[in-house]
């Protein structure tokens, strides 16, 4: 699956894949859980399972716009940590 995919995630798309066979690992994967920190990651599955349970519309667009939030949170840290080990290396660090 691309990252496109991701990003096109709605609510609606969970609505169904909340009827899928294995709902909270499909929608563990939509959502890149494996893409963020080991909290978040804990969180996110969390949150995912009390979607899977109610099917509740609010807790459906806070699990898409949290999961996005950790995710891109995640990345940030990734380049910053990469920009500043590139500095370290150059300085000879």
């Amino acid at each position: 699956m691309n990252s496109k995919d991701r990003y096109d995630f709605n609510e609606e798309t969970l609505a169904a894949l909340r009827l899928d066979e294995d709902p909270v690992r499909t929608i563990s994967e939509k959502l890149g859980v494996k893409e963020m920190g080991p909290a978040d990651h804990i969180r996110t599955k969390h949150e995912i399972k009390a979607y899977v349970e109610s099917g509740s519309k609010v807790a459906a667009d806070e699990l898409i716009r949290h999961a996005h939030a950790r995710r891109d949170n995640e990345r940030t840290q990734r380049v910053s940590e990469n920009n500043s080990l590139g500095r370290s290396i150059s300085r000879g660090g």
